[in-house]
């Protein structure tokens, strides 16, 4: 298949380069908690396999620690989906993937994952994406996605 094709493997295209994020993350999760966290990071995303993934590393201080986070993003050209991988600085674990596509500019990804031993339904969606912005999401359900707590927002804006 040539990389020309509109199969989704460029899907991830616009996060290439350097970033600044502002974060916004729940004190704390599945809790009914509605304060938020706010602190800035850095990121830079490279392409990776001949264009078939991505990396990045997001670096910043949380809880007045210095943090970084690894993203891996895979392109399965059979299953037309992206796999999307974390790991952090704080449990040096690569945890388990989420998995979707773009459709109509917004990208959905799941996976069934724990939170503090609880069985979570877990879901990044990637949003209002242009050549200067885009927005990242996480949310948590309980209850077989009849409802969805957002517990974690990144605001993206490129650095020149």
């Amino acid at each position: 298949m040539s990389d020309d094709v509109d199969d989704g493997r460029h899907d991830f295209d616009f996060l290439h380069g350097k970033w600044q994020i502002t974060n916004q993350r729940l004190k704390e999760r599945l809790t009914g908690c509605q304060d938020w966290l706010e602190f800035p990071a850095e990121m830079e995303t490279r392409p990776i396999l001949q264009g078939l993934g991505n990396y990045d590393i997001m670096r910043t201080t949380f809880n007045r620690k210095p943090f970084e986070g690894l993203s891996l993003r895979l392109f399965s050209p059979e299953a037309r989906k992206w796999s999307i991988y974390w790991a952090d600085s704080v449990s040096a674990v690569l945890q388990p993937a989420v998995v979707g596509h773009f459709q109509d500019d917004t990208g959905i990804f799941f996976c069934d994952d724990q939170h503090l031993g609880q069985p979570v339904r877990c879901c990044f969606t990637w949003s209002e994406i242009t050549e200067k912005t885009a927005r990242w999401e996480q949310a948590f359900s309980v209850d077989n996605e009849q409802t969805w707590e957002t517990n974690w927002v990144m605001l993206f804006s490129r650095v020149a």
